[in-house]
């Protein structure tokens, strides 16, 4: 969940365990019209992996190329302790909304489905560092076996623009790129997918307009494993 002060990560220093998932680092590379992008967002109970919970998963998938928006994902996420008040607050994400959703991992291999078996890249906004900490640690808490997949951050193509003036939280960046968040529900992993959807594909036209490569470096994080 993108956000300036919580949850999402954006802008706020988290002190986290080593997260030995993440492999070395590809810097540009050609992109694949076959590539699906999938830019995906995270509502949690706090921001560490092993004592907090997912509540929420929202996802788009677009085709690499031509950058048309595909099919959209969400759903909320059951925890095993109650939302937290002050989370309510921030999301609008009730215990009444979580009590009857998926468990974790059934909401994470649901997720994987939507990503799908093609070649598939995962955005997320300070995703390497919360969103696929948050994914790893439950696909190892539930028993979930895992799969690779490429992901990158979504704030490299904003320190590529703007170098480390002015803030790469997704407020500043929506700001910077003129996107308005008129309608649109903040700290909700279903706005904020959207919003940051938008972001993503303006930054990437500045850098590379025809979109037939990636210009910031890429990582490899998990998502749970599908059966054969």
């Amino acid at each position: 969940m993108p956000s300036d002060w919580l949850c999402g990560g954006l802008g706020l220093a988290v002190q986290a365990k080593p997260f030995i998932m993440l492999l070395p680092q590809k810097w540009a590379f050609p992109i694949s019209h076959s590539m699906n992008i999938i830019i995906f967002d995270l509502e949690t109970t706090g921001l560490s992996p092993y004592s907090n919970e997912i509540i929420q998963i929202a996802a788009v998938k677009v085709r690499a190329g031509g950058w048309d928006e595909g099919e959209h994902f969400d759903t909320f996420v059951r925890p095993r302790q109650r939302v937290p008040g002050f989370i309510t607050g921030l999301t609008g994400i009730t215990q009444a909304q979580v009590a009857q959703a998926p468990s974790p991992g059934e909401a994470l291999m649901s997720f994987s489905r939507f990503v799908g078996t093609e070649e598939a890249m995962l955005i997320a906004h300070n995703g390497p560092n919360f969103d696929m900490r948050f994914i790893a640690e439950n696909c190892t808490r539930h028993g979930l076996p895992v799969r690779e997949t490429a992901m990158l951050d979504s704030r490299a193509f904003s320190r590529k623009i703007w170098g480390w003036r002015g803030g790469h939280g997704l407020d500043p960046i929506l700001h910077r790129l003129g996107l308005s968040t008129a309608g649109v529900k903040r700290h909700d992993a279903r706005g904020d997918v959207q919003l940051l959807a938008q972001a993503v594909r303006k930054m990437w036209g500045q850098l590379v307009p025809d979109f037939q490569s990636c210009p910031v470096a890429t990582k490899t994080g998990v998502i749970p494993a599908l059966n054969p």
